[in-house]
């Protein structure tokens, strides 16, 4: 009995030595030989950086925002701009950015400490919260605290979205204290090349945008945010020139998204909703978001209404309608991330709100001002478009005044103009005019699928916690 033991201990000692072996092998045979053993967080943060702008700067299935808030408009394959879509169709913003850009955030977060340079640490700290709010903004409560730590947590919880904004907040005054002018440089910077004072003035931008996103749900510690930046004399992107974007150069795969889509495909045109205002403002900028019709037209510019059938898109005319304007489709148009216009409308509602001692109404001015001049319209045309009485400033309705003019500033900017409709309610736009939501206009994205079969615990939290995974169901920070 005892010699049978003992054979059974040594046959089964075997078996373990034979398992580790093979797990070593196996641990060889699925290391990548052409990864890099040792990541430089150059390369590391402009592949991240490259590959956020790409997804956020898109348009349809990757990022419908864009059609969502009625910039573009699908004249043909009309199901997105009627609000038909699979949970397969909002993968590629939740894949690219966590997958694509956060992860090696973090480990230049990681890299830095190593390295002792606190300013990769700040930089990275910056574009992750970027990231993250176009997330949260986006699907509503999404993994954050532990998504952190994913070696730990390979199906991460979801925070609530109202715990996402204050964890963003805390990682900006962190990232804002790690940055250090006089520190050792960053590099593989394609944003603003490496100069930190630029990156402090984003940091600080930032907040203020995120402050103003809990302003109607908190208000007092969206003032208190404000005033903290004030009394730290942090300063705010203070010119066109400080804007945050990437610029794009004009070869493949370093062009703009926008413009290589167009190359091969001529699936939209410019939204009617938009040239209309535009039209009714008389405003400068309607050459510069939309093209001449190819063939003549009495308008020039004409735009097609949001969410067609097939049939009464493509009869409208492919050469009858404008594409967006050639600005938006060149392949060295910038990915606008943070405009300084954007930032002085921040900073009007700020003082409209009594957050701030500011001038509202010269805030608004100077940002209508800023925009114009982002896209080059001399000062003759400025002051004559600001001198009309539908752009003067009303501070009885300051959402209704600001909330039209930055959705006219922020084209392009899909993502971040959805936001900002569902949070200050201006312009007040019609839904889709073939759209299968009983009349409602989409309020959020849906979660990508890969959530429901790869994290189900965190994905059922999410919806018992914020409400039905449907296109209508309200974020945290909409407010109605």
């Amino acid at each position: 009995m005892t010699s049978y033991r003992f054979l059974t201990v040594l046959a089964g000692f075997a078996f373990l030595l034979t398992f580790s072996s093979c797990k070593k092998e196996l641990a060889g045979i699925n290391t990548n030989p052409n990864a890099v053993e040792h990541p430089q967080p150059s390369y590391l943060l402009t592949g991240a950086t490259k590959t956020a702008a790409d997804v956020y700067w898109n348009v349809g299935g990757t990022n419908p925002s864009n059609l969502f808030v009625q910039y573009w408009a699908a004249i043909q394959y009309t199901d997105q701009d009627r609000y038909i879509f699979s949970n397969s169709d909002f993968q590629d913003l939740w894949t690219d950015l966590y997958s694509g850009s956060i992860v090696n955030l973090d480990k230049i977060i990681d890299l830095a400490g190593a390295e002792d340079n606190p300013n990769y640490k700040g930089v990275a700290l910056i574009l992750r919260a970027w990231m993250y709010c176009l997330l949260t903004d986006a699907y509503g409560n999404i993994p954050y605290s532990e998504s952190i730590q994913i070696d730990e947590n390979i199906t991460p919880g979801y925070d609530t979205q109202q715990k996402v904004y204050e964890g963003l907040l805390s990682d900006l005054k962190t990232a804002q204290d790690s940055l250090d002018a006089d520190g050792k440089p960053v590099e593989g910077d394609i944003i603003y090349g490496g100069d930190i004072a630029r990156w402090k003035k984003l940091d600080n931008s930032l907040r203020l945008r995120i402050a103003l996103r809990i302003a109607d749900r908190e208000p007092e510690k969206a003032a208190a945010v404000i005033k903290s930046m004030a009394d730290a004399g942090g300063n705010y992107i203070g010119s066109n020139s400080e804007s945050a974007e990437l610029k794009y150069q004009n070869t493949p795969p370093n062009d703009n998204p926008l413009a290589e889509l167009f190359l091969t495909r001529d699936d939209y045109r410019i939204s009617k909703t938009i040239v209309d205002r535009l039209f009714q403002l008389n405003d400068p900028r309607l050459p510069v978001y939309a093209a001449p019709t190819q063939d003549p037209t009495p308008q020039t510019y004409v735009g097609i209404p949001n969410g067609l059938l097939v049939g009464q898109a493509s009869e409208l005319g492919f050469t009858k309608t404008s594409r967006p304007g050639a600005a938006f489709l060149d392949e060295t148009a910038p990915a606008v991330i943070m405009s300084y216009a954007e930032v002085l409308f921040d900073r009007a509602e700020a003082a409209a709100r009594g957050f701030t001692a500011e001038n509202a109404a010269d805030l608004y001015k100077a940002a209508v001002t800023a925009s114009l001049q982002q896209h080059n319209i001399d000062q003759g045309a400025i002051d004559k478009y600001l001198s009309q009485p539908a752009l003067q400033y009303d501070p009885g309705n300051f959402k209704k005044s600001i909330g039209v003019q930055k959705w006219i500033a922020l084209f392009g900017q899909g993502l971040e103009a959805f936001a900002e409709w569902r949070r200050l309610d201006y312009p007040q736009l019609k839904p889709a005019v073939a759209g299968v939501l009983n009349g409602k206009m989409p309020l959020r994205f849906i979660y990508p699928g890969t959530e429901q079969s790869l994290n189900k615990e965190g994905y059922r939290q999410a919806v018992a916690d914020q409400g039905a995974d449907v296109l209508t169901t309200s974020l945290w920070f909409d407010v109605n």
